[in-house]
């Protein structure tokens, strides 16, 4: 059977590597594991909102603005 598209040739090569894999399964899991922690459970709990809880709904372009200039180095 041949593939002339790139995209399901790529698939293929995919499918296949990952279908035969055994230690590979495992790893891809804790590297996924992994990124849910750093992305959400860290975002959670350590990257609050900041535009949210310093400026008003709606103005957060103002805020930013005025943020920059205040900050910005005489």
């Amino acid at each position: 059977m041949r593939k002339d598209n790139f995209f399901s040739w790529a698939f293929l090569l995919y499918y296949d590597g990952f279908r035969s894999m055994t230690l590979g399964k495992t790893l891809w899991l804790i590297i996924f594991i992994k990124l849910f922690i750093m992305f959400f459970v860290l975002k959670l709990f350590f990257f609050p909102n900041f535009l949210s809880q310093h400026a008003a709904e709606g103005e957060e372009d103002e805020f930013v603005a005025s943020e920059l200039i205040e900050r910005q180095a005489p």
